[in-house]
């Protein structure tokens, strides 16, 4: 068997979703008349994992995985980076800490932009984020050790 982009592909999702979805279990689902926390996550492992088992299943429809161009990787692994730092930084900071230095650093940093642009773009989206989600919304964003 040829290892093809599409086996890897979708046996990193299976796997994700198996993992994942083991250490979901904690959340109560409840029934369809009153969902739970876990329902839409267990929902959501469910057609990762299914679409993943799929994608691997016609796996040799794709091409070769010995045919990836690597050129971009130097550009992936800054993202992927910065991305696993706010992830650990979020519940630590806080949501109007972490995104905000999250989006500039990737834009100025990482892509390149103007400091002002960079700035402004990195401040507008965490504004609106915070006023649709914490605000309107009322969705309980971590505070983080500052308090907003």
């Amino acid at each position: 068997m040829n290892l093809r982009r599409d086996h890897v592909a979708g046996g990193a999702f299976v796997l994700a979703g198996v993992v994942v979805g083991i250490l979901s279990f904690d959340l109560p689902f409840g029934t369809l008349a009153s969902p739970g926390a876990g329902m839409l996550p267990m929902l959501l492992i469910g057609y990762l994992t299914v679409f993943g088992a799929v994608l691997f299943v016609r796996a040799n429809e794709s091409p070769p995985l010995a045919s990836i161009d690597w050129s971009d990787f130097r550009h992936a692994l800054p993202v992927v980076a910065v991305a696993a730092v706010a992830v650990t930084a979020y519940t630590r900071l806080g949501f109007l800490i972490t995104i905000p230095l999250m989006l500039f650093f990737l834009t100025f940093v990482v892509e390149r932009r103007p400091l002002l642009p960079a700035a402004a773009f990195s401040i507008g989206v965490s504004a609106i984020s915070y006023t649709l989600f914490g605000l309107l919304l009322k969705i309980p964003l971590p505070r983080g050790i500052l308090g907003f």
